[in-house]
C-alpha cells in the first residue's frame, strides 16, 4: 500500500537528488534534501485539507489530482510561478526574466523579495477565509469546543467571515503605510499593493470556493437522482455512467484545489531563498516535496485517516488560519521559516494526539457497555 501510494514520490525523490548532485555537486544535493523537507513539514496541513475534499471527488478525478494536479503544483507553482513574479513586478518579458533567474540569481531574489507583500496578501487572505468559513460552521463534532460553540453561534451572522478578513486586511495595509512612511516612504506604495492583493485573494476565494459549494451541493442532488435512475436501469438493462454526473462538481473542486495549494506553496517559495537564490535547485528541493503532498494526500483518502481521527481536520484549518497570520504578518516583519513550519506541525500533531485519547475514550466506554450487556445477559440466565 505504501509503495503504490508513495511509489512516484520515492522515484521522483531519486531523479532529483541525482539531477542535483550533476548539476550543483555535493552541495547541491544538500540544498535539494533540505528543501525537500522544508516543503514537506511545511505542507503537512496542506495534505490533510486537501484529503478531505479530493475524499469526496470520485477515482477518475483523483488521477487528475495525482497527474496533472501534480504538473501544476510541481512546474507551476514550484517554477513557472516565481518567474512570473519577477516578470509581472518589473515589467519584463518572460525570456528576460528566465535568464535573469539563472544568470543574476541576486538581484532574481532581490525582485522576488519585493513582491513578497503582494504575495502574501493575497495567499494570506485566501487561506484566512478558510480558516473563518471552517470555525464559523457548526460541526457536530466539536475539537476544542469552549472556543468552537461560540464561534459556531457568530457564524449565523452573514457575511462575518467577508467583514472579518477585510478589517485584518486594512489594518494590515494601514501598518504597513505607517511602517513605510516611518522609513523614508521607499514604500508607500506597497500599501496599496498589499490592499488590491488581498482585495483579489478574497475574491479569488468567493469565485472559485462558492463554485465548488455550489457544484458540490448539485452533485449531491445529483447522486440522489442517480440512484434512482440506477435502480430504474437495472429493471431495464441499460447502465449508467456515473462519471458525466460528478464532471462539473468534481472540476470545481479541482479547480479549488489547485488555488489552496497555490496559496500553500508562496511560504514555502519564498522560504527557499533563505536556502538558496538558485532557481533550478529550488525547483528541485520544493518539486520533491510537492510530489510528497500530493502522496499523503492520498494515503489519506485511502485509508481513511480523517475518518478514524476526527481533530486532525481541525487541527489542519487551525495550521491555515496560523498560517494566514504569519503570511500578513511577514509582510512587515521576518519570520523564520521553521517556526511557521513548528506552528503546522504541533496543531495537527495536537490534534491527532487528542483523536488517538477520544478513540480510547470510545472504546472504553463501548467495553464497559459490553461488559454490563454481559452481566445483565448472566443475570437473567440465572
Amino acid at each position: 500500500m505504501v509503495l503504490k501510494t508513495f511509489g512516484w514520490s520515492f522515484a521522483v525523490t531519486a531523479l532529483g537528488l541525482v539531477a542535483a548532485v550533476f548539476y550543483g555537486g555535493w552541495t547541491g544535493f544538500g540544498v535539494v534534501a533540505i528543501l525537500s523537507i522544508l516543503e514537506i513539514s511545511l505542507s503537512f496541513d496542506n495534505a490533510v485539507v486537501n484529503a478531505g475534499i479530493l475524499k469526496k471527488m470520485n477515482a477518475f478525478w483523483q488521477k487528475i489530482f495525482l497527474t496533472i494536479g501534480v504538473l501544476i503544483a510541481v512546474f507551476g507553482m514550484r517554477l513557472v510561478f516565481p518567474v512570473v513574479i519577477v516578470a509581472v513586478s518589473a515589467q519584463m518579458g518572460p525570456i528576460e526574466a528566465v535568464d535573469l533567474a539563472l544568470n543574476n540569481k541576486d538581484r532574481y531574489q532581490e525582485l522576488v523579495t519585493d513582491a513578497h507583500p503582494a504575495i502574501a496578501a493575497f495567499g494570506g487572505m485566501f487561506l484566512l477565509m478558510i480558516f473563518l468559513d471552517f470555525i464559523f460552521e457548526d460541526r457536530d463534532i466539536k475539537w476544542l469546543g469552549w472556543l468552537e460553540r461560540p464561534l459556531a453561534k457568530l457564524g449565523k451572522v452573514d457575511m462575518l467571515s467577508v467583514c472579518i478578513a477585510l478589517v485584518v486586511l486594512l489594518i494590515t495595509a494601514m501598518t504597513f503605510a505607517t511602517h513605510a512612511h516611518q522609513h523614508g516612504g521607499a514604500h508607500v506604495d506597497k500599501a496599496e499593493t498589499v490592499l488590491l492583493s488581498g482585495i483579489a485573494g478574497l475574491i479569488t476565494y468567493m469565485i472559485v470556493g462558492g463554485l465548488s459549494g455550489y457544484f458540490e451541493d448539485k452533485l449531491e442532488e445529483e447522486e440522489e437522482r442517480e440512484h434512482e435512475e440506477e435502480e430504474a436501469a437495472a429493471r431495464s438493462g441499460k447502465p449508467r455512467s456515473a462519471v458525466a454526473l460528478a464532471g462539473k462538481a468534481a472540476f470545481f473542486m479541482f479547480l479549488y484545489l489547485e488555488v489552496l495549494d497555490a496559496s500553500f506553496s508562496f511560504d514555502g517559495v519564498i522560504g527557499a531563498f533563505a536556502i538558496t537564490n538558485d532557481i533550478v535547485l529550488m525547483a528541485l528541493g520544493l518539486g520533491i516535496g510537492a510530489m510528497y503532498v500530493r502522496s499523503l494526500t492520498v494515503y489519506l483518502v485511502r485509508q481513511g485517516t480523517l475518518d478514524d481521527y476526527v481533530y486532525l481536520e481541525h487541527g489542519a484549518h487551525y495550521a491555515i488560519g496560523a498560517l494566514a497570520v504569519i503570511l500578513m504578518v511577514t509582510i512587515r516583519y521576518e519570520i523564520h521559516e521553521v517556526i511557521t513550519g513548528l506552528v503546522g506541525v504541533a496543531l495537527i500533531g495536537w490534534s491527532f494526539w487528542s483523536s488517538v485519547r477520544r478513540n480510547k475514550a470510545l472504546a472504553a466506554a463501548e467495553g464497559k457497555a459490553a461488559g454490563s450487556d454481559d452481566k445483565t445477559e448472566v443475570s437473567s440466565g440465572v
